[in-house]
């Protein structure tokens, strides 16, 4: 009976230790996502799991390119993911399918994605948007059907959770996850 006892309680002590390194982890370090829906077609699939970094923006900004999970504006409950491509302080001008970001009234460029999008995609819509401090424009890749930023606005510094990190799942794309240079 003594050995029963001593082996459980070995148990316990081993799930309890695990328990202290995985939950801080979990919560405050990194955090799994399921993608859900097409917004980010076609580099992001429906039911894509991904790993969600919460660390590196307490240290550095979100920068333009990096694909991002945030509570959603106008359904906190729920979670977004989206690409930042407006950063605080620029105007966005989206006008016959590009998407023109300016700052200080002084045109920086005409955004080059053909990195991660293919070239038949375009970003619909006209708008132009001044970005404030700790605001951001986000699109998803899927410009075609994506509940973004041309519909609610900007994004609050406080609502991104964190930037996607790496593609765990399916295990035949799995990936890190970079932002692109411009």
């Amino acid at each position: 009976m003594k050995k029963i006892l001593v082996f459980i309680w070995e148990i316990v002590k081993i799930v309890i230790v695990a328990l202290l390194i995985v939950i801080p982890i979990r919560y405050f370090i990194f955090q799994p996502f399921l993608v859900r829906g097409q917004s980010m077609e076609p580099n992001f699939q429906n039911n894509d799991y991904l790993i969600i970094d919460e660390i590196s923006y307490r240290f550095n900004e979100p920068q333009r390119g990096e694909v991002i999970v945030f509570k959603s504006p106008t359904y906190p409950s729920q979670r977004f993911i989206k690409r930042i491509i407006g950063l605080p302080g620029e105007e966005i001008k989206i006008e016959d399918g590009k998407i023109i970001i300016s700052e200080k009234g002084e045109e920086k460029q005409i955004l080059d994605e053909s990195v991660y999008l293919p070239s038949s995609i375009q970003t619909l819509g006209e708008a132009q948007i001044s970005l404030s401090e700790n605001q951001y424009f986000v699109l998803g890749d899927n410009r075609y059907s994506s509940y973004d930023s041309r519909r609610w606005g900007p994004l609050l510094r406080g609502d991104i959770i964190g930037r996607v990190l790496f593609r765990a799942w399916p295990l035949v794309a799995l990936a890190k996850i970079e932002a692109p240079e411009y």
